[in-house]
């Protein structure tokens, strides 16, 4: 009697540890959650050649180490009219890539007067090659893919932006 009491108490801890395993791991799961959109700003796209209208974004503004090391990543959709602007302190040759990002992506290569100097479309969800701009850079715009080409965007054409205080 005394070993089935010891053998069902042996068997009810296994159980118990094995259920705190579960546990721990939803709680994981729950710590990867998407990240959602976080309206920072406002961004107007516009054509070098007058000034007109392409494009109104509401946009997350990347200016600090963490936010322009982690981009887009971890999201599983943006909206059409949604955009990520990074920011950075100087202009230089700058390349993005595409690991822990689910959505493809344009992105759009800005210098330091905010004129477009190059584009990659249709960077792939997970690429972890390099997509370097053609020239220095110091803005950086992520868009779903396939709106550069909808907007017809070209070498020259500028943007601006206000952010929300």
């Amino acid at each position: 009697m005394k070993k089935i009491f010891i053998s069902a108490l042996l068997l009810a801890s296994l159980f118990s540890l094995s259920n705190c395993k579960d546990n721990k791991t939803s709680e994981n799961k729950s710590l990867t959650k998407e990240i959602t959109f976080t309206k920072e700003g406002e961004l107007t796209l516009m054509k070098s050649s007058n000034d007109s209208i392409v494009a109104t974004l509401d946009i997350e503004i990347a200016d600090d180490e963490y936010s322009t090391e982690t981009g887009l990543m971890y999201r599983h959709s943006m909206a059409e009219n949604q955009g990520m602007l990074f920011v950075f302190n100087n202009s230089q040759r700058r390349s993005f890539y595409m690991k822990n990002t689910e959505i493809p992506l344009d992105i759009i290569y800005f210098d330091s007067e905010k004129k477009l100097v190059s584009i990659q479309k249709n960077a792939q969800p997970f690429d972890e090659t390099s997509l370097p701009s053609e020239d220095v850079s110091q803005y950086v715009l992520e868009v779903n893919a396939g709106l550069t080409d909808t907007w017809k965007l070209q070498k020259g054409d500028t943007f601006q932006f206000s952010e929300n205080k």
